[in-house]
């Protein structure tokens, strides 16, 4: 039997303390993400990239669907998506959707952390709008994130949420083809699966979180045992802790034609993150401190030293021009050192003004008022220049066409900074190579990224080091002045339960402050 298929995607990560918002330019662009696309450009430009819309076009076409592709936006986190672009992509797929007659199902790629200026529950509003359109009988099967803030409303709207199992983020089209063969069973049966959800009661730093490591390596190993021929689908959500708003936060959902056994995967699951609260935890060491020890370890070493600039992830929020690590990089004449990326088109327009070989005085990054934090100023020399565009062909990224616009490599004493003019995370080598930058010949590489850039940067790696420069994006969770998250969420792993700035003195700031 040929199903036909609904399909439309709408992912932003939304960390409400960040500097600066997703307007529809951003959509457009992408980000790293593919560019805005509308009806077979989802099909042609989806396929062969490491999104959940490209599994599941290939699970499509193996399984003979008819595919009626909507639209599918993306853009890199930020601060809250704009009212304008919000709404003019939901009403676009929810009419798309509608205007698709006799539909079997409905898939929609979502990243499942996403507020708008007007709406908290970003997928939450979509979804309710696609099941309105569709009916109660239609399946609506979403992959997402695992960093998505998963709310009843989802759950209730969607027939089946499956979420990545990797961080850094390699499944991404893998789980979009486990969500399509969730839907393909859904559509096969004719009837839905039972629903276990489950809502754990601390928030869990983002830095922490790596699957290539304990304990999210074991949780997830769990999470793919449970599923058998009474457990369909199951899934954990580390959540996105920068989401000020009832619904952020860790979850278990699982599914199935089995209500009991479903319920009985989402209780282990659930058991063993509370089993494991305290491993997640990890050393992260200052600006000054790091790059001493980072030098300390590369005088010996036979591979780069890598240095995450964690809060400064544009993976997370993060505007990816603060100065914290860059200052102190120059301040301890590192040498063979190399930053990336410095996200300043003034100063990449400069660069490109002046051409190669020339030297430049500028202030650099540090322009998005984020605290303890100013431009650096100094004098460059333009080592290279570039359009910005490339392939990045590292796991992350899954080679993903990126446009940067116009880049340049700047070199001051012994560190060079690659300076791009469009917002991307520092997860792929191609990013430093793209203007000159031979990765793994430098002593030092200082990455604005927390966990993707593990997935290309760990096989060329002597170490990874973690550091606090000052972003946007604090290290633990327990440092943002959250006002409205649900009423005793712990605020990092073993800390203080949240409670509302005006139940304590000096509102809006948390008792708990970060530890790790």
């Amino acid at each position: 039997m040929t199903f036909k298929v609904a399909l439309a995607g709408f992912l932003h990560e939304t960390n409400a303390f960040a500097p600066t918002r997703a307007d529809m330019a951003a959509f457009v662009q992408g980000g790293g993400y593919m560019p805005l696309s509308r009806g077979s450009e989802v099909l042609s430009r989806g396929r062969g990239i490491n999104l959940g819309i490209g599994g599941a076009v290939d699970f499509g076409m193996q399984a003979g669907w008819s595919m009626e592709a909507v639209l599918w936006a993306g853009a890199i986190p930020s601060a809250h998506v704009t009212r304008d672009a919000y709404d003019a992509i939901t009403e676009e797929i929810v009419a798309g959707i509608a205007a698709a007659r006799d539909l079997d199902g409905v898939f929609i790629d979502l990243h499942g952390a996403m507020m708008a200026e007007h709406e908290d529950d970003g997928e939450g509003a979509l979804l309710d709008r696609v099941r309105a359109v569709v009916g109660p009988d239609i399946p609506i099967v979403a992959a997402l994130d695992l960093h998505g803030n998963i709310t009843d409303r989802m759950v209730a709207a969607a027939d089946v949420l499956v979420g990545f199992r990797t961080y850094p983020h390699v499944d991404m089209a893998d789980t979009g083809t486990r969500a399509a063969r969730q839907l393909h069973l859904l559509m096969e049966r004719g009837a839905p699966f039972a629903k276990a959800f489950r809502r754990l009661p601390f928030l869990i730093p983002i830095a922490w979180q790596s699957t290539l490591s304990q304990p999210a390596s074991g949780i997830y190993d769990l999470v793919a045992d449970l599923e058998n021929e009474n457990v369909s689908s199951t899934s954990f959500f580390f959540g996105f802790p920068a989401a000020d708003f009832p619904g952020c936060g860790p979850t278990v959902v699982c599914y199935g034609p089995d209500s009991a056994a479903s319920n009985r995967a989402a209780d282990a699951i659930e058991r063993a993150v509370l089993e494991a609260e305290a491993q997640f935890a990890g050393k992260a060491f200052g600006p000054d401190d790091g790059v001493a020890e980072a030098m300390r370890i590369a005088r010996t070493a036979t591979r780069p030293v890598v240095v995450a600039d964690t809060q400064d992830n544009p993976g997370a929020g993060g505007d990816s021009n603060t100065t914290g690590m860059l200052r102190a990089l120059v301040a301890a004449d590192a040498q063979r050192a190399a930053l990336g990326i410095m996200v300043d088109p003034k100063a990449a327009a400069a660069a490109h003004a002046a051409g190669v070989g020339a030297e430049i005085e500028i202030a650099l990054g540090g322009f998005s008022g984020v605290p303890g934090d100013s431009p650096f100023r100094g004098r460059f020399t333009v080592e290279t220049l570039s359009d910005g565009r490339f392939v990045a062909s590292g796991p992350f990224y899954g080679g993903a066409p990126l446009d940067l616009g116009p880049s340049a490599c700047l070199r001051i004493g012994g560190v060079r900074i690659v300076v791009a003019s469009q917002k991307a995370q520092m997860a792929d080598q191609q990013m430093y190579r793209f203007v000159g930058i031979e990765p793994t010949e430098q002593a030092i590489l200082v990455n604005k990224s927390s966990v993707h850039f593990r997935a290309d940067f760990d096989p060329i790696a002597e170490c990874i080091l973690t550091c606090v420069a000052p972003g946007p994006m604090p290290i633990s969770p327990a440092s943002l002045p959250f006002t409205r998250l649900a009423p005793g969420m712990r605020l990092e792993p073993l800390g203080a339960a949240f409670r509302a700035p005006d139940t304590f003195p000096n509102a809006g700031q948390q008792e708990a402050q970060a530890t790790h």
